[in-house]
Protein backbone atom coordinates (compact mmCIF):
# COMPACT_ATOMS: atom_id res chain seq x y z
CA UNK A 1 0.00 0.00 0.00
CA UNK A 2 1.15 3.67 -0.49
CA UNK A 3 2.66 5.48 2.57
CA UNK A 4 4.72 8.96 2.49
CA UNK A 5 5.37 9.03 -1.34
CA UNK A 6 6.25 5.23 -1.96
CA UNK A 7 4.92 1.80 -1.51
CA UNK A 8 5.47 0.04 1.92
CA UNK A 9 6.09 -3.48 0.94
CA UNK A 10 7.75 -6.77 3.68
CA UNK A 11 10.23 -9.20 2.69
CA UNK A 12 8.41 -12.16 4.47
CA UNK A 13 12.50 -14.38 5.52
CA UNK A 14 13.06 -16.91 8.36
CA UNK A 15 14.16 -13.72 10.09
CA UNK A 16 13.23 -10.37 10.93
CA UNK A 17 14.59 -8.15 7.79
CA UNK A 18 17.71 -5.64 8.88
CA UNK A 19 18.81 -2.41 7.58
CA UNK A 20 21.70 -4.59 6.17
CA UNK A 21 19.47 -6.62 4.14
CA UNK A 22 17.57 -3.48 2.66
CA UNK A 23 20.77 -1.98 1.57
CA UNK A 24 21.85 -4.58 -0.56
CA UNK A 25 18.83 -5.41 -1.94
CA UNK A 26 19.20 -2.04 -3.30
CA UNK A 27 22.37 -2.46 -4.27
CA UNK A 28 21.45 -5.44 -5.99
CA UNK A 29 18.53 -2.84 -7.77
CA UNK A 30 21.28 -0.12 -8.54
CA UNK A 31 23.05 -2.85 -10.42
CA UNK A 32 19.86 -4.27 -12.41
CA UNK A 33 19.59 -0.83 -13.55
CA UNK A 34 22.42 0.26 -14.35
CA UNK A 35 22.75 -2.96 -17.02
CA UNK A 36 19.72 -1.35 -18.45
CA UNK A 37 18.28 -4.95 -18.98
CA UNK A 38 15.41 -4.67 -21.63
CA UNK A 39 12.00 -5.24 -20.83
CA UNK A 40 9.89 -7.25 -23.71
CA UNK A 41 6.29 -7.43 -23.76
CA UNK A 42 4.97 -10.45 -25.45
CA UNK A 43 1.38 -11.17 -26.66
CA UNK A 44 0.64 -14.96 -25.66
CA UNK A 45 -2.77 -16.67 -25.90
CA UNK A 46 -4.43 -16.84 -22.81
CA UNK A 47 -3.87 -20.92 -22.41
CA UNK A 48 -0.39 -20.65 -22.92
CA UNK A 49 0.17 -17.69 -19.61
CA UNK A 50 -1.90 -19.76 -18.02
CA UNK A 51 0.68 -22.89 -18.28
CA UNK A 52 3.09 -20.12 -17.15
CA UNK A 53 1.46 -19.32 -13.88
CA UNK A 54 0.90 -22.86 -13.19
CA UNK A 55 4.24 -24.04 -13.52
CA UNK A 56 5.72 -20.57 -11.70
CA UNK A 57 2.86 -21.82 -8.41
CA UNK A 58 0.99 -18.14 -8.54
CA UNK A 59 -2.40 -19.43 -8.39
CA UNK A 60 -3.78 -16.00 -7.67
CA UNK A 61 -2.60 -15.05 -11.47
CA UNK A 62 -3.82 -18.51 -12.87
CA UNK A 63 -7.46 -17.74 -11.30
CA UNK A 64 -7.15 -14.07 -12.31
CA UNK A 65 -6.83 -15.45 -16.33
CA UNK A 66 -9.01 -17.82 -16.19
CA UNK A 67 -11.79 -15.55 -15.54
CA UNK A 68 -10.50 -12.84 -18.03
CA UNK A 69 -12.94 -12.64 -20.71
CA UNK A 70 -9.86 -12.41 -23.50
CA UNK A 71 -8.32 -14.91 -26.04
CA UNK A 72 -4.76 -13.19 -25.35
CA UNK A 73 -2.87 -11.59 -22.56
CA UNK A 74 0.26 -9.35 -22.69
CA UNK A 75 3.14 -10.81 -20.52
CA UNK A 76 6.38 -9.30 -19.52
CA UNK A 77 10.01 -10.27 -20.15
CA UNK A 78 12.95 -9.19 -18.06
CA UNK A 79 15.90 -12.45 -18.98
CA UNK A 80 14.49 -15.38 -17.33
CA UNK A 81 11.73 -13.82 -15.29
CA UNK A 82 7.88 -13.29 -16.54
CA UNK A 83 5.33 -11.86 -14.86
CA UNK A 84 1.70 -10.63 -15.78
CA UNK A 85 0.78 -6.73 -14.65
CA UNK A 86 -2.10 -4.53 -14.87
CA UNK A 87 -0.38 -1.31 -16.31
CA UNK A 88 2.18 0.00 -18.59
CA UNK A 89 5.97 -0.80 -18.18
CA UNK A 90 9.23 1.07 -19.51
CA UNK A 91 11.03 -0.11 -22.15
CA UNK A 92 14.40 -1.26 -20.04
CA UNK A 93 15.32 -0.98 -16.35
CA UNK A 94 17.69 1.58 -17.25
CA UNK A 95 14.27 4.31 -17.22
CA UNK A 96 14.60 3.59 -12.82
CA UNK A 97 17.19 5.60 -12.02
CA UNK A 98 15.82 7.46 -9.66
CA UNK A 99 14.61 5.35 -6.30
CA UNK A 100 14.94 4.56 -3.16
CA UNK A 101 14.52 1.79 -0.56
CA UNK A 102 13.94 3.20 3.37
CA UNK A 103 14.04 0.82 5.82
CA UNK A 104 10.83 0.50 7.84
CA UNK A 105 10.34 -2.22 10.20
CA UNK A 106 8.93 -4.63 9.96
CA UNK A 107 9.27 -3.88 6.41
CA UNK A 108 10.44 -1.10 3.76
CA UNK A 109 9.17 1.43 1.57
CA UNK A 110 10.02 1.72 -2.29
CA UNK A 111 10.00 5.30 -2.86
CA UNK A 112 9.98 6.88 -6.25
CA UNK A 113 9.36 10.09 -7.86
CA UNK A 114 5.97 11.82 -8.74
CA UNK A 115 4.85 12.15 -12.12
CA UNK A 116 4.89 15.58 -12.48
CA UNK A 117 8.76 15.62 -11.40
CA UNK A 118 9.85 12.47 -12.77
CA UNK A 119 13.56 12.67 -11.78
CA UNK A 120 13.31 13.82 -8.29
CA UNK A 121 12.54 11.84 -5.07
CA UNK A 122 9.67 13.48 -2.92
CA UNK A 123 10.79 14.55 1.09
CA UNK A 124 10.01 11.87 3.23
CA UNK A 125 7.33 12.75 5.47
CA UNK A 126 6.64 9.86 8.26
CA UNK A 127 2.81 8.88 9.01
CA UNK A 128 2.46 6.71 11.63
CA UNK A 129 -1.18 7.16 11.77
CA UNK A 130 -1.63 6.37 8.49
CA UNK A 131 0.51 3.45 8.68
CA UNK A 132 -1.28 2.22 11.41
CA UNK A 133 -5.14 2.71 9.45
CA UNK A 134 -3.51 0.27 6.46
CA UNK A 135 -2.21 -1.89 8.95
CA UNK A 136 -5.86 -2.73 9.73
CA UNK A 137 -7.34 -2.82 6.49
CA UNK A 138 -4.76 -5.57 6.33
CA UNK A 139 -6.72 -7.15 9.32
CA UNK A 140 -10.39 -6.25 7.89
CA UNK A 141 -8.84 -7.94 4.48
CA UNK A 142 -7.44 -10.97 6.68
CA UNK A 143 -11.04 -11.28 8.37
CA UNK A 144 -13.47 -11.37 5.09
CA UNK A 145 -10.49 -14.02 3.56
CA UNK A 146 -10.92 -11.96 0.42
CA UNK A 147 -7.93 -10.22 -0.44
CA UNK A 148 -7.77 -10.74 -4.33
CA UNK A 149 -9.77 -10.01 -7.14
CA UNK A 150 -10.40 -13.58 -8.25
CA UNK A 151 -11.76 -14.76 -4.50
CA UNK A 152 -14.08 -11.90 -5.15
CA UNK A 153 -15.30 -12.99 -8.16
CA UNK A 154 -15.41 -16.33 -6.90
CA UNK A 155 -17.99 -15.22 -3.92
CA UNK A 156 -20.30 -13.70 -6.57
CA UNK A 157 -20.50 -16.41 -9.09
CA UNK A 158 -20.93 -18.55 -6.33
CA UNK A 159 -23.52 -16.63 -4.84
CA UNK A 160 -21.97 -16.38 -1.41
CA UNK A 161 -21.40 -12.53 -2.04
CA UNK A 162 -23.62 -11.73 0.24
CA UNK A 163 -21.57 -12.75 3.29
CA UNK A 164 -18.84 -10.60 2.38
CA UNK A 165 -21.09 -7.62 2.28
CA UNK A 166 -22.54 -8.04 5.35
CA UNK A 167 -19.11 -8.93 7.25
CA UNK A 168 -17.69 -5.64 5.39
CA UNK A 169 -20.46 -4.10 6.69
CA UNK A 170 -20.11 -5.06 10.01
CA UNK A 171 -16.76 -3.85 10.55
CA UNK A 172 -18.13 -0.28 9.24
CA UNK A 173 -20.46 -0.06 12.15
CA UNK A 174 -18.44 -1.80 15.00
CA UNK A 175 -15.46 0.82 13.85
CA UNK A 176 -18.27 4.00 13.81
CA UNK A 177 -19.59 2.52 17.23
CA UNK A 178 -15.66 2.43 18.76
CA UNK A 179 -15.38 6.30 17.87
CA UNK A 180 -18.64 6.80 18.75
CA UNK A 181 -17.73 5.15 22.25
CA UNK A 182 -14.61 7.26 22.42
CA UNK A 183 -16.24 10.66 22.18
CA UNK A 184 -18.82 9.89 24.63
CA UNK A 185 -16.08 8.93 27.11
CA UNK A 186 -15.43 12.58 26.88
CA UNK A 187 -18.64 13.99 26.81
CA UNK A 188 -18.62 17.75 28.20
CA UNK A 189 -15.24 18.09 27.06
CA UNK A 190 -15.43 17.51 23.56
CA UNK A 191 -17.05 20.47 21.72
CA UNK A 192 -15.90 20.37 17.81
CA UNK A 193 -15.76 16.95 15.69
CA UNK A 194 -14.12 17.90 12.93
CA UNK A 195 -14.43 15.00 9.57
CA UNK A 196 -12.05 15.45 7.02
CA UNK A 197 -11.19 13.55 4.01
CA UNK A 198 -10.12 13.64 -0.01
CA UNK A 199 -12.93 13.56 -2.72
CA UNK A 200 -15.38 10.38 -2.89
CA UNK A 201 -14.37 9.51 0.67
CA UNK A 202 -17.68 9.51 2.06
CA UNK A 203 -17.46 12.14 4.64
CA UNK A 204 -20.66 12.82 4.54
CA UNK A 205 -22.88 9.30 5.13
CA UNK A 206 -19.55 9.43 7.65
CA UNK A 207 -20.95 12.15 9.26
CA UNK A 208 -24.73 10.90 9.32
CA UNK A 209 -23.90 7.47 10.89
CA UNK A 210 -21.24 8.77 13.00
CA UNK A 211 -24.01 11.51 14.51
CA UNK A 212 -26.99 8.17 14.82
CA UNK A 213 -24.05 6.25 17.06
CA UNK A 214 -23.35 9.38 19.04
CA UNK A 215 -27.57 9.56 20.22
CA UNK A 216 -26.91 5.94 21.15
CA UNK A 217 -24.17 6.94 23.68
CA UNK A 218 -26.85 9.64 24.83
CA UNK A 219 -24.68 12.60 22.73
CA UNK A 220 -27.04 15.01 20.69
CA UNK A 221 -24.37 15.97 18.05
CA UNK A 222 -25.76 19.41 15.82
CA UNK A 223 -24.20 19.54 12.35
CA UNK A 224 -22.41 22.96 10.56
CA UNK A 225 -21.85 23.10 7.18
CA UNK A 226 -18.61 24.65 6.16
CA UNK A 227 -19.97 25.21 2.66
CA UNK A 228 -22.13 27.74 4.08
CA UNK A 229 -19.35 29.89 5.12
CA UNK A 230 -17.89 30.41 1.73
CA UNK A 231 -17.08 34.25 0.63
CA UNK A 232 -19.32 35.89 -1.98
CA UNK A 233 -18.18 35.01 -5.40
CA UNK A 234 -16.50 38.17 -6.35
CA UNK A 235 -14.08 37.94 -2.93
CA UNK A 236 -13.11 34.21 -3.60
CA UNK A 237 -9.46 33.78 -4.55
CA UNK A 238 -7.83 32.72 -7.61
CA UNK A 239 -5.51 30.13 -8.62
CA UNK A 240 -2.29 30.74 -10.80
CA UNK A 241 -4.68 29.68 -13.79
CA UNK A 242 -7.24 32.44 -13.20
CA UNK A 243 -10.11 30.20 -11.98
CA UNK A 244 -12.10 30.64 -9.16
CA UNK A 245 -10.08 28.31 -6.30
CA UNK A 246 -12.93 26.61 -3.83
CA UNK A 247 -10.31 24.26 -2.55
CA UNK A 248 -8.61 26.88 -0.66
CA UNK A 249 -8.81 27.57 2.72
CA UNK A 250 -9.12 31.25 2.11
CA UNK A 251 -12.23 30.96 0.18
CA UNK A 252 -14.17 30.70 3.78
CA UNK A 253 -14.98 33.53 5.66
CA UNK A 254 -13.00 32.33 8.44
CA UNK A 255 -13.47 35.15 10.78
CA UNK A 256 -17.16 34.78 10.55
CA UNK A 257 -17.00 31.14 10.95
CA UNK A 258 -15.12 31.48 14.03
CA UNK A 259 -17.38 34.02 15.92
CA UNK A 260 -20.24 32.05 14.99
CA UNK A 261 -18.30 28.50 16.70
CA UNK A 262 -17.76 30.76 19.93
CA UNK A 263 -20.78 32.42 20.29
CA UNK A 264 -22.37 29.14 19.28
CA UNK A 265 -20.18 27.45 22.14
CA UNK A 266 -20.97 29.65 23.96
CA UNK A 267 -24.97 28.90 24.23
CA UNK A 268 -25.87 31.69 22.35
CA UNK A 269 -28.70 31.52 19.49
CA UNK A 270 -26.71 32.24 16.32
CA UNK A 271 -28.45 32.74 13.01
CA UNK A 272 -26.31 31.20 10.28
CA UNK A 273 -26.21 31.50 6.89
CA UNK A 274 -27.32 29.46 3.79
CA UNK A 275 -24.82 29.49 0.83
CA UNK A 276 -26.34 30.03 -2.85
CA UNK A 277 -24.27 28.62 -5.34
CA UNK A 278 -26.27 29.86 -8.03
CA UNK A 279 -25.79 33.18 -7.32
CA UNK A 280 -22.43 32.92 -5.19
CA UNK A 281 -23.93 34.78 -1.98
CA UNK A 282 -24.62 34.02 1.33
CA UNK A 283 -28.41 34.32 2.19
CA UNK A 284 -29.56 34.19 5.49
CA UNK A 285 -33.17 32.17 5.66
CA UNK A 286 -34.18 32.59 9.21
CA UNK A 287 -31.67 29.24 9.81
CA UNK A 288 -30.95 29.43 13.39
CA UNK A 289 -28.34 26.97 15.65
CA UNK A 290 -28.33 26.98 19.84
CA UNK A 291 -26.41 24.10 21.47
CA UNK A 292 -26.72 23.03 25.21
CA UNK A 293 -23.23 22.72 26.83
CA UNK A 294 -22.78 19.01 26.57
CA UNK A 295 -23.96 19.38 22.79
CA UNK A 296 -20.93 19.03 20.28
CA UNK A 297 -21.00 20.12 17.01
CA UNK A 298 -20.04 18.10 14.03
CA UNK A 299 -18.35 20.04 10.91
CA UNK A 300 -17.69 18.20 8.08
CA UNK A 301 -15.62 19.41 5.07
CA UNK A 302 -11.74 19.14 3.51
CA UNK A 303 -10.69 22.00 5.91
CA UNK A 304 -11.26 20.19 8.95
CA UNK A 305 -7.87 19.00 10.64
CA UNK A 306 -6.08 22.51 9.22
CA UNK A 307 -6.28 24.43 12.81
CA UNK A 308 -6.63 27.70 11.02
CA UNK A 309 -10.42 26.71 10.54
CA UNK A 310 -11.72 26.43 14.21
CA UNK A 311 -8.70 28.80 15.59
CA UNK A 312 -10.77 30.17 17.99
CA UNK A 313 -11.07 26.75 19.69
CA UNK A 314 -8.52 25.15 22.09
CA UNK A 315 -7.05 22.11 20.89
CA UNK A 316 -8.53 19.66 23.60
CA UNK A 317 -12.26 20.41 22.82
CA UNK A 318 -11.79 19.21 19.53
CA UNK A 319 -11.92 15.42 17.87
CA UNK A 320 -10.28 15.06 14.44
CA UNK A 321 -11.33 12.66 12.24
CA UNK A 322 -10.00 11.81 8.93
CA UNK A 323 -11.38 9.62 6.44
CA UNK A 324 -10.41 7.97 2.95
CA UNK A 325 -11.06 5.17 1.02
CA UNK A 326 -8.05 2.71 1.73
CA UNK A 327 -8.73 -0.32 -0.38
CA UNK A 328 -8.14 -3.99 1.09
CA UNK A 329 -8.19 -5.35 -2.21
CA UNK A 330 -5.71 -6.45 -4.89
CA UNK A 331 -5.75 -7.70 -8.57
CA UNK A 332 -3.17 -10.35 -7.64
CA UNK A 333 0.20 -10.72 -5.24
CA UNK A 334 1.95 -8.63 -7.98
CA UNK A 335 -0.24 -5.56 -8.71
CA UNK A 336 -2.10 -3.33 -6.22
CA UNK A 337 -5.32 -1.33 -6.56
CA UNK A 338 -4.48 2.17 -5.97
CA UNK A 339 -6.60 4.08 -3.37
CA UNK A 340 -6.86 7.21 -5.78
CA UNK A 341 -8.92 4.91 -8.60
CA UNK A 342 -11.68 3.40 -6.20
CA UNK A 343 -12.28 7.19 -5.37
CA UNK A 344 -12.36 8.26 -8.97
CA UNK A 345 -14.96 5.73 -10.03
CA UNK A 346 -17.07 6.79 -6.89
CA UNK A 347 -16.96 10.54 -7.75
CA UNK A 348 -17.51 9.44 -11.48
CA UNK A 349 -20.76 7.68 -10.68
CA UNK A 350 -22.26 9.91 -8.10
CA UNK A 351 -21.23 13.10 -10.44
CA UNK A 352 -23.62 11.10 -12.96
CA UNK A 353 -26.09 10.02 -10.16
CA UNK A 354 -26.47 13.10 -8.30
CA UNK A 355 -24.47 16.11 -10.32
CA UNK A 356 -25.63 15.98 -13.87
CA UNK A 357 -22.10 15.67 -14.80
CA UNK A 358 -20.50 13.12 -17.18
CA UNK A 359 -17.57 10.67 -16.88
CA UNK A 360 -15.37 13.26 -19.31
CA UNK A 361 -16.05 16.59 -16.67
CA UNK A 362 -15.01 14.17 -13.91
CA UNK A 363 -12.06 13.12 -15.20
CA UNK A 364 -11.27 16.79 -16.60
CA UNK A 365 -11.36 18.34 -13.27
CA UNK A 366 -9.69 14.85 -11.20
CA UNK A 367 -6.57 16.80 -11.55
CA UNK A 368 -7.97 19.90 -10.39
CA UNK A 369 -9.30 18.05 -7.04
CA UNK A 370 -5.99 16.42 -6.57
CA UNK A 371 -4.12 19.06 -6.64
CA UNK A 372 -6.54 20.45 -4.07
CA UNK A 373 -6.20 17.48 -1.76
CA UNK A 374 -2.45 17.50 -2.06
CA UNK A 375 -2.61 21.11 -0.76
CA UNK A 376 -5.33 21.36 1.74
CA UNK A 377 -5.98 17.95 3.15
CA UNK A 378 -2.70 15.69 2.75
CA UNK A 379 -0.25 17.49 4.92
CA UNK A 380 -2.70 17.67 7.55
CA UNK A 381 -3.52 13.90 7.97
CA UNK A 382 -1.08 13.10 10.82
CA UNK A 383 -3.30 15.62 12.72
CA UNK A 384 -6.04 13.62 13.25
CA UNK A 385 -7.19 11.49 16.42
CA UNK A 386 -8.95 9.41 14.39
CA UNK A 387 -8.69 7.81 11.39
CA UNK A 388 -11.68 5.53 9.26
CA UNK A 389 -11.56 3.33 6.15
CA UNK A 390 -13.98 4.04 4.45
CA UNK A 391 -13.84 1.32 1.76
CA UNK A 392 -15.52 -1.80 1.14
CA UNK A 393 -13.51 -4.53 -0.28
CA UNK A 394 -16.69 -5.47 -2.74
CA UNK A 395 -17.50 -2.32 -3.85
CA UNK A 396 -15.69 -1.86 -7.27
CA UNK A 397 -17.74 -4.92 -8.38
CA UNK A 398 -21.17 -2.71 -7.64
CA UNK A 399 -19.31 0.61 -9.02
CA UNK A 400 -18.34 -1.45 -12.26
CA UNK A 401 -22.29 -1.51 -13.38
CA UNK A 402 -22.79 2.16 -13.30
CA UNK A 403 -18.61 3.11 -14.23
CA UNK A 404 -18.45 1.23 -17.74
CA UNK A 405 -21.37 2.72 -19.63
CA UNK A 406 -20.18 6.20 -18.61
CA UNK A 407 -16.71 6.02 -19.37
CA UNK A 408 -17.48 4.37 -22.68
CA UNK A 409 -19.24 7.32 -23.78
CA UNK A 410 -15.67 9.17 -24.24
CA UNK A 411 -14.26 9.43 -27.49
CA UNK A 412 -11.00 8.61 -28.73
CA UNK A 413 -10.29 12.12 -29.72
CA UNK A 414 -10.45 13.55 -26.17
CA UNK A 415 -6.98 13.90 -24.44
CA UNK A 416 -9.44 12.01 -21.22
CA UNK A 417 -9.79 9.06 -23.92
CA UNK A 418 -6.67 7.09 -22.45
CA UNK A 419 -7.57 7.58 -18.76
CA UNK A 420 -10.92 6.48 -19.67
CA UNK A 421 -9.28 2.84 -21.66
CA UNK A 422 -7.12 2.44 -18.74
CA UNK A 423 -9.96 2.52 -16.01
CA UNK A 424 -12.43 0.49 -18.39
CA UNK A 425 -9.01 -1.94 -18.66
CA UNK A 426 -8.99 -2.50 -14.97
CA UNK A 427 -12.84 -2.99 -14.49
CA UNK A 428 -12.79 -5.83 -16.36
CA UNK A 429 -11.60 -7.71 -14.01
CA UNK A 430 -14.32 -7.66 -11.79
CA UNK A 431 -17.46 -9.71 -11.91
CA UNK A 432 -20.51 -7.56 -11.63
CA UNK A 433 -22.65 -7.59 -8.20
CA UNK A 434 -26.23 -7.03 -9.86
CA UNK A 435 -28.55 -7.62 -6.65
CA UNK A 436 -27.56 -4.50 -4.57
CA UNK A 437 -30.63 -5.47 -2.19
CA UNK A 438 -28.11 -6.84 0.21
CA UNK A 439 -26.15 -3.11 0.40
CA UNK A 440 -27.55 -1.64 3.66
CA UNK A 441 -29.33 1.82 2.88
CA UNK A 442 -26.79 3.22 5.27
CA UNK A 443 -24.04 2.16 3.56
CA UNK A 444 -21.33 4.52 2.45
CA UNK A 445 -21.35 2.75 -0.73
CA UNK A 446 -25.11 4.47 -1.18
CA UNK A 447 -23.97 7.87 -0.95
CA UNK A 448 -22.34 7.32 -4.78
CA UNK A 449 -24.98 5.10 -6.78
CA UNK A 450 -27.96 5.98 -4.67
CA UNK A 451 -31.31 4.68 -2.66
CA UNK A 452 -29.57 5.77 0.75
CA UNK A 453 -31.49 6.36 3.61
CA UNK A 454 -29.92 9.41 4.49
CA UNK A 455 -30.50 11.34 1.33
CA UNK A 456 -34.46 12.27 -0.11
Amino acid sequence: HSISKGLYCEVHLDRELTARDVELLQERMQAIVAEDRPIVRKVLPIDEAIRLFVASKQIEKVKLLRQLDRQEVSIYYCGDAYDYFYGTMVPSTGYLKVFELKYYPPGLILRYPEKEAPLILPAFVEQPKLYQIFREAEEWGRILNCGYVSTLNDHINNGTVRDIIRVAEALHERKLGQIADYIASRRGKVRLILVSGPSASGKTTFANRLNIHLRVNGVRPVPISLDDYFLERSDTPRDEFGNYDFESIEALDLELFNEHLMRILEGEEVKVPTYNFMTGQREYRGRKIRIDRDQPLIIEGIHGLNERLTAAVPRYQKVKIYISALTQLSIDNHNRIPTTDTRLLRRIVRDSQFRAHDALRTLRIWPLVRRGEERNIFPFQEEADIMFNSALIYELAVLKKYAVPLLSKISPAEPEYSEAKRLLDFLAYFNVIEDEDEIPPNSLLREFTGKSCFYC
